[in-house]
């Protein structure tokens, strides 16, 4: 077969300083994959002198984008439900003091969840999270923990005021909130013969002062 003009000759090659961008980018992308896969496997590896000696910094790349709490294939997983739930003293328009009934924050968020094919991350996770904050920086006693205690406070007090704030505020001016917890085991399945107490717990905080920062922007408290 006759071949005519160039047709079969190769394609030129990379000049050398093309050569040279692509191994650079290609070095950096394997340190990067390299590195990655260090910082995850000293995360979920047993405890050794180095993850020791390196656990805030791996604990700073790891969290929040690559945690890892896949607890449906743990060995033992979450056995309770945890509803957390608020209520508020209003202040009438008379002077009058009413301390309003516990409105459950954890149920009406799985209410917008239940039958919802694309529910917001805000209505699976900013409560559940909220509260995981608080107790990881707080004692049993309820005092908060450094400077993370003190945050952790101000953003469930910030998540209930935006919740609730609206609809507390029409019986009067909000001038405390207060929060608890109410946890309950999950009934064991029918074969079991593990036995549960089906009585409620429940963790209930001091209550809280409220500010106009604590409310949403705009958001006056009468």
């Amino acid at each position: 077969m006759q071949s005519y003009g160039d047709e079969t000759r190769p394609p030129a090659a990379l000049s050398l300083p093309s050569r040279i961008v692509i191994g650079v980018a290609a070095c950096a992308g394997v340190m990067i994959v390299a590195i990655h896969l260090a910082m995850m496997f000293l995360h979920v590896a047993p405890q050794n002198t180095l993850s020791k000696q390196q656990g805030t910094l791996i604990s700073d790349y790891v969290y929040p984008e690559y945690e890892q709490n896949w607890k449906l294939f743990a060995p033992n997983p979450l056995q309770q439900n945890i509803d957390v739930q608020a209520r508020a003293r209003l202040r009438g328009p008379d002077g009058t003091t009413l301390t309003t009934g516990w409105t459950d924050l954890t149920a009406r968020d799985g209410r917008s969840i239940n039958h919802n094919l694309v529910p917001s991350h805000t209505q699976q996770n900013m409560l559940r999270r909220g509260w995981e904050f608080f107790l990881s920086s707080h004692t049993a006693q309820n005092g908060p923990v450094g400077m993370r205690g003190e945050l952790s406070e101000r953003y469930i007090r910030r998540i209930v005021a935006q919740r609730m704030g609206a609809e507390w505020a029409k019986g009067g001016r909000i001038e405390q909130m207060q929060v608890r917890s109410v946890t309950t085991a999950v009934a064991p399945p029918p074969w079991s013969t593990e036995k549960i107490s089906a009585k409620p717990m429940y963790r209930v905080l001091p209550w809280w002062q409220v500010t106009a920062d604590d409310l949403p922007k705009g958001e006056k408290n009468q």
